[in-house]
């Protein structure tokens, strides 16, 4: 066994792999020697590259089940089988419930639940023994999530699927979950604003700080090696020690109180 998990010469699709955590799964991936696809229905604003090594690109509308699978063909004509797939891409806008009908929450069901299962089942098709899929959960799925509530409920879906998935294709095809909390991606930038309001959030995290999307690539990595060979239907929580509980912040602000202190 290596002293760091490798991919030499595996294939991997991720998919929403163009930016944010998705690039930084792939850097990962090319760093550990895997031949990278990643697709999206944009391409990347520049080559998502590591180790003098680039990931290709293919664009793909994910909640087109056709294209899913003629992109999973492609790969496997061009590089003869998918040994990895991350379901990576996702997302959606703050949306309370009431501000939206049901057609618009669908669509959030639909990236973040459906995309995923036509991805996995496509990949499979290309698969050899001893591949490995990924879902990439968040934390959203595992507490109340107001304002992406239709998220939220695809992504703890999500673990429920891999959980599944990972039974029905042992002992051939590993299936595991990421879940993440806060990442500093472009997009939590613009969410949380300047340096201060991206310092404030990092403050209710134990950790200190958010994740970067090329440290939540190597947790992927590992989870797609060989050191990870007898992890499948788990769920890694990769946020940071989770968040302060509000409890313990109002006792805190309570003593003070009670002590008349500032």
């Amino acid at each position: 066994m290596g002293s760091a998990p490798g991919l030499p010469g595996r294939v991997a699709v991720v998919t929403g792999g163009t930016r944010g955590v998705g690039a930084g799964i792939a850097r990962a991936f090319l760093r550990a020697g895997a031949e990278v696809v990643i697709c999206a229905r944009r391409p990347p604003d520049r080559p998502v590259a590591a180790s003098g090594r680039h990931a290709r690109f293919l664009p793909v509308e994910l909640r087109d089940a056709c294209a899913v699978r003629e992109l999973d063909a492609r790969v496997a004509r061009e590089r003869g089988r998918v040994d990895v797939l991350v379901n990576n891409a996702g997302g959606t806008p703050f949306r309370p419930l009431d501000a939206a009908g049901a057609e618009q929450h669908a669509r959030v069901l639909d990236l973040n639940l459906t995309a995923p299962l036509t991805a996995s089942l496509a990949a499979r098709a290309h698969m050899p023994p001893g591949g490995s899929v990924l879902m990439i959960g968040s934390v959203s799925g595992t507490r109340p999530s107001p304002g992406t509530a239709a998220y939220g409920a695809a992504k703890a879906a999500l673990e429920s699927l891999a959980r599944s998935m990972a039974v029905e294709w042992a002992p051939a095809v590993r299936v595991n979950t990421l879940v993440l909390g806060m990442v500093g991606t472009e997009a939590a930038r613009a969410h949380y604003g300047d340096a201060d309001g991206m310092a404030a959030v990092a403050r209710t995290v134990p950790a200190g700080r958010l994740a970067e999307p090329d440290e939540v690539g190597e947790a992927a990595v590992f989870l797609a090696s060989e050191r990870a060979a007898y992890i499948t239907g788990a769920s890694l929580l990769m946020h940071g020690g989770g968040e302060w509980p509000a409890f313990l912040t109002a006792v805190r602000g309570a003593a003070h109180d009670a002590k008349g202190e500032p």
